[in-house]
């Protein structure tokens, strides 16, 4: 508004090169009749998923009014282009659903802008109107392209189970949940059959990407049925822990833990958005054969008729063990008291030949 206020305090100051000017304009723009006949309507303004962004409508306002050179004619006519864009930028929305996220229109947003700030610095054609009816047919392949990713993945991507999808309605500029019911059985997100040995350890996880999506704080809740291998929808899960991760560790394995375990998505209104199973089966720790304990043999049976003579006969030979024993130590003690006398007679008359040689050597030295 600021910018079409001063371009009418010079209406009645015009120069005749300034219509000139219009004039040359003009006649460049009837090469493209189709396109500036759409533009010179008068055409409603709508809130579309660009214009949603208030960073996209500054940036057109900022620019309208850095233009203070431009006439009152040339004012208007960027006026309807940029209106007109925001009406082909919502027909394109409306072909992909009409729907949008913060995220894509955050990267569309991003990259519009930067087009558009890339465009007006690059060498003019010599048309204010349409160097912008450019730009802003780029801005329309950018949300086209945007668009077509988040309809194809971004939007309910979620293959099983209920979400509640945040997106910004194109039309309204209003934020809302998307319901995105999938097509199996009501938040069935299937089952997972786990094998594992007894004292060992598993993990169960029932995290999808679109849970991510989820608003609010969502929760897990894990819960089994002991020692089953099957299950239906009637049957009762004893709860077993409520929590913020997907995933829980089940530690130290025995078989009596084997049984169906269920994992339930719950939004931050306890609202039922998944349900995922696990079959876990524990394979038992083999047990080892008993160990062979060595027995000694029996004793034979012994006639116990003769008992008493096989007595005197052990007590005979004990008795003549111990005699000849003891004269065997006699007569050891005897030969050794002769053999130690016999060396102590030896060693006397070795002594007493000593003495005498000796006495015989002295008279002959006397002599």
């Amino acid at each position: 508004m600021l910018g079409i206020q001063g371009a009418t305090a010079t209406t009645h100051t015009s120069s005749s090169s300034s219509l000139m000017k219009h004039r040359d304009i003009t006649k460049k723009l009837w090469r493209f009749p189709v396109c500036w006949l759409v533009l010179v309507c008068v055409i409603p303004s709508v809130r579309s998923c660009l214009q949603c962004d208030l960073v996209i409508r500054n940036m057109h306002e900022d620019f309208m009014a850095s233009k203070h050179e431009i006439t009152v004619q040339e004012q208007m006519d960027l006026t309807k282009i940029i209106d007109h864009a925001y009406v082909t930028y919502q027909d394109t929305s409306i072909q992909f659903s009409g729907l949008i996220d913060l995220t894509t229109l955050y990267r569309a947003q991003t990259e519009y802008e930067s087009e558009f700030r890339r465009h007006w610095q690059e060498s003019s054609t010599g048309s204010i109107q349409w160097d912008m009816l450019k730009i802003v047919e780029k801005g329309k392949g950018i949300l086209k392209k945007h668009l077509e990713a988040f309809f194809a993945e971004g939007l309910c991507p979620n293959k099983c189970g209920l979400l509640f999808q945040s997106v910004m309605n194109c039309s309204s500029c209003q934020y809302g949940l998307h319901i995105c019911q999938s097509d199996t059985p009501p938040k069935d997100c299937g089952e997972h059959k786990l094998l594992a040995r007894e004292g060992e350890q598993t993990v169960l996880d029932c995290f999808l990407p679109w849970h991510s999506l989820v608003v609010g704080h969502a929760k897990y809740q894990y819960s089994w049925k002991r020692g089953a291998t099957n299950f239906s929808a009637e049957d009762e899960f004893e709860i077993l822990v409520v929590t913020k991760d997907s995933k829980i560790v089940l530690n130290q394995l025995s078989v009596s833990e084997q049984g169906v375990y269920r994992c339930i998505l719950l939004d931050q209104q306890g609202t039922t958005l998944s349900h995922t199973h696990f079959i876990l089966t524990v394979i038992p720790i083999p047990t080892s054969p008993p160990k062979q304990i060595p027995t000694l043999p029996s004793i034979p049976d012994v006639d116990t008729r003769h008992a008493p003579f096989l007595e005197d006969i052990l007590i005979i030979a004990l008795v003549s063990l111990t005699v000849l024993s003891l004269f065997s130590t006699l007569a050891i003690i005897m030969y050794l008291w002769m053999a130690l006398r016999r060396q102590r007679k030896a060693e006397a008359a070795q002594e007493e030949r000593t003495h005498d040689g000796g006495e015989e050597t002295n008279e002959e030295d006397s002599t």
